[in-house]
């Protein structure tokens, strides 16, 4: 029988310090969630028990300390870092969990010039560590939306992506090594080293476990020359989503690697460029950076290719650019999100997936159809494709919904649902229910459909780092 409140908070104060130990209810119940139920914060509806502490952690040894209490207890550990979750995997489902929070491990420990990689601590932000490494005329080439207030362990916890994935990758790519700490206070490391070929490559048991299976303490990353006076911006504006993937598709295959490939449909595309958009045009953009003869051949290979579909129709690359330089969300943009939603009652949500050339067309199309058809409120419902591959590419389904039920009511009568649309139709034309926002709680009930006989693999992993279930419960496997 797991401990109570009490014995948790004594045990955790002993290891740590009362100074580190928050109790405090407020601080709790906003511990208890995370941008899954991002109404519930707004107007302080939480439904989720809250934890019995939130655990600010400051060094692997103090991780390692905490982890084993709570196995030899039996207590739910929820790991946690910026917070920017959006798929429930912060959530503490189980009362009286411990959330694990690494934030106070923000020591950049090395920023390597010559063999090009950065190491440091889960806790530091990617804007920090993106800042140092321009220092040394280098990037991390990793920029999510929210790369303002993300830090490195849930990024990598998360399988995040970012804006230039196109050309940089995700973070499963830019992961050279790090380290972690598995239930009971098993610590490893995963040595820095450009490739190997001694067994399967066992950073992705960490990489994406989404807090499931262990703690990421510490992430070295690759770095990449900074040259932003070679960037070169295009774009077009052309009647069909249908057009914009066969153009994205001829670029992939042709092996053309911009950093930032993207394709949006009217509704979607309406959000930002209007301006220079037709109420009926979807908008193809790209850029093109790195050194100046690479930049120079890859806008011009992607003009060869756009060329050939006479439907598209240039747009000045200067409005491309200042639309790009305002497309991070920190702190100021959040909270005027939050005071919109506050004062409006409608809602705006993303959910990604992936598949094929030959199925993500249909996917976007059956997907809005059922929910236009199936789900109340929608006042704007669009999609776009932000990241692509030679065998594929993304699809980024945004809506907007008004809320006609209290807040603590809003993910079961609208967000689940469209969740739920968005997977099955994905599915059932083979592709994958989640790209890069995890699978965290909100997509967990597909997770068997998704994996199919993979399954097997993914529960083993399971059974085996943290057979007595103490990590993250529910986050992944349902």
């Amino acid at each position: 029988m797991p401990p109570s409140r009490e014995a948790i908070v004594e045990g955790l104060e002993r290891i740590l310090g009362p100074e580190h130990v928050v109790t405090d209810p407020c601080v709790l119940a906003e511990r208890s969630i995370d941008n899954f139920r991002k109404l519930e914060s707004i107007f302080g509806t939480y439904t989720m028990p809250p934890p019995a502490a939130v655990a600010m952690v400051g060094s692997t040894e103090e991780v390692a300390a905490v982890l084993a209490f709570a196995e030899r207890h039996g207590v739910n550990v929820v790991p946690r870092t910026g917070g920017t979750a959006t798929e429930g995997g912060l959530e503490t489902v189980v009362p009286d969990s411990i959330v694990v929070d690494g934030s106070r491990m923000d020591r950049i420990i090395r920023i390597d010039p010559y063999d090009m990689q950065a190491t440091c601590q889960c806790g530091v932000p990617l804007r920090v560590l993106e800042e140092r490494a321009r220092e040394h005329g280098l990037t991390t080439g990793h920029s999510p939306q929210s790369k303002p207030v993300a830090h490195i362990g849930g990024l990598v916890a998360t399988r995040s992506i970012g804006q230039f994935s196109t050309l940089y990758g995700g973070i499963e790519e830019m992961v050279v090594g790090l380290e972690a700490v598995f239930p009971g206070g098993e610590v490893t490391r995963i040595k820095n080293v450009p490739r190997r070929a001694a067994g399967p490559d066992i950073r992705h048991v960490v990489i994406g476990s989404e807090g499931a299976l262990c703690f990421i303490t510490e992430v070295t990353v690759k770095l990449f020359p900074y040259l932003p006076e070679n960037n070169v911006f295009l774009g077009w504006t052309l009647p069909s989503m249908k057009t914009g993937l066969e153009v994205l598709r001829e670029v992939m295959v042709a092996g053309y690697t911009p950093s930032v490939a993207r394709l949006y449909d009217a509704e979607d595309g309406s959000l930002h460029f209007s301006h220079f958009a037709g109420p009926d045009d979807c908008v193809l953009l790209f850029m093109a950076e790195g050194a100046a003869g690479i930049a120079r051949a890859t806008a011009e290979g992607i003009d060869e290719v756009v060329a050939r579909y006479p439907e598209c129709t240039p747009v000045d690359a200067r409005l491309i650019e200042t639309w790009f330089d305002d497309l991070t969300w920190g702190p100021d943009k959040i909270e005027a999100e939050n005071e919109r939603i506050r004062t409006t009652r409608n809602v705006n949500r993303t959910t990604e997936v992936s598949a094929g050339w030959s199925a993500i067309g249909d996917i976007y199309e059956a997907a809005l159809g059922r929910i236009r058809a199936e789900v109340p409120g929608i006042t704007l419902l669009g999609g776009h494709s932000s990241h692509s591959y030679v065998n594929g590419t993304n699809m980024y389904f945004n809506y907007f919904y008004d809320v006609a039920c209290a807040p603590e009511e809003e993910v079961t009568t609208y967000y689940l649902p469209i969740i739920a649309i968005i997977c099955e139709e994905t599915l059932r034309r083979g592709g994958s229910i989640v790209h890069h926002h995890g699978i965290g709680k909100a997509r967990a009930r597909w997770v068997r459909e998704e994996y199919g006989s993979s399954f097997v693999i993914l529960e083993r992993l399971k059974q085996a780092f943290d057979p007595s279930g103490v990590m993250n419960r529910g986050t992944i496997i349902p």
